[in-house]
């Protein structure tokens, strides 16, 4: 029973990746909760328009077409494990009041004692309440903070605590340029699971900026991540120096250079606006790729890719993240604005 206790507790640390994860509390906020994020290669962070989820993750991107909107999100993993997000919003006249509620179900596990003999079952569950504040200083410039608040119940050990986001971007005057910063997860674990210490947080910096094409229908974006943390590839403590066993010379560990700890840190993506009703998207995530890709049989791994229907009254989103040959991720999005339903 402990050491199932152990596999969960591990497995809600390293949700994200290798070097990155594991190594603070709650995990749960670095996870992509919508299909357009998902389809674009992980965090979106860089367009300003009527997507309320984009103003959950960057609280700099809240502005008045969010007015009313409504988004619910759903994702589906392997064994069970499923998670989601519902935001809204509302604008009014000194700003825009973003609120969310993000969750994490891992499905049913058995209680068992030292013998073998079932004693029941439990459902571990982690959630995120949250609510944020945009505002738009001048017509170049916004500002915005989200509040989230955590709690994290597995089996009987449990754990809180609170985070914030502060974003600021920039829009050029045609709205073809955008450029945002993002400071997010940072805050504190106010009770552990099992000790009196209190685990950090996933804190993180980002930037990122997209162009739109002028005479055609791509959008262009790079996100910048893990900016606070320059070396973020996985070092195996386990590897050793080995023997060439033709020369006799000493192999040494090799490590990442400056390039491909540079490299680590960009993720690509675009979106083809086929049309007003019709966008297709794709990302491609360095980073994922290295660290979750089978050595002898790469494949897609760090790739992702997407679709947007927009109708009258609703929104439908789809996006396909790849993380190797030996998992993937669908997820979901319907979005609606209630004021469209009005007679």
């Amino acid at each position: 029973m402990k050491f199932k206790l152990f596999l969960l507790v591990f497995f809600a640390y390293q949700i994200v990746f290798a070097q990155t994860g594991g190594t603070s509390a709650f995990s749960l906020l670095d996870l992509t909760y919508n299909a357009r994020s998902a389809g674009l290669g992980n965090d979106f962070i860089s367009i300003k328009d009527q997507d309320i989820n984009l103003g959950v993750a960057n609280p700099s991107l809240y502005n008045s077409s969010m007015h009313k909107q409504l988004s619910v999100n759903q994702a589906m993993l392997a064994g069970g494990i499923n998670y989601g997000q519902a935001a809204y919003g509302l604008n009014f006249k000194g700003g825009f009041l973003g609120t969310s509620v993000r969750y994490v179900n891992y499905g049913n596990f058995t209680r068992t004692e030292v013998n073998g003999n079932s004693s029941g079952s439990f459902s571990p569950f982690e959630c995120i309440i949250g609510a944020g504040y945009g505002k738009q200083l001048n017509p170049r410039i916004s500002v915005g903070a989200n509040l989230n608040f955590i709690a994290s119940q597995l089996e009987t050990y449990s754990a809180f605590g609170a985070a914030i986001d502060l974003a600021g971007t920039y829009t050029d005057k045609n709205n073809n340029l955008l450029i945002t910063a993002l400071v997010k997860n940072a805050g504190i674990q106010f009770k552990n699971y099992y000790s009196k210490e209190r685990d950090p947080l996933p804190t993180e910096f980002q930037m990122a900026f997209s162009y739109k094409l002028i005479h055609a229908p791509f959008r262009f974006s790079v996100l910048t991540h893990h900016l606070n943390n320059w070396d973020i590839t996985y070092n195996d403590p386990n590897l050793k120096p080995t023997i060439d066993q033709l020369t006799g010379d000493t192999v040494p560990v090799k490590y990442a250079g400056f390039g491909e700890k540079l490299a680590r840190h960009f993720t690509y993506q675009v979106e083809i606006l086929i049309s007003k009703n019709i966008h297709l998207r794709g990302g491609f995530d360095y980073h994922r790729r290295q660290e979750m890709k089978l050595e002898e049989r790469p494949g897609m791994a760090g790739f992702s890719m997407g679709l947007g229907l927009y109708f009258k009254k609703v929104s439908i989103d789809y996006g396909f993240s790849i993380y190797s040959r030996a998992g993937f991720n669908n997820m979901l999005t319907l979005s609606t604005n209630l004021s469209h339903w009005k007679k």
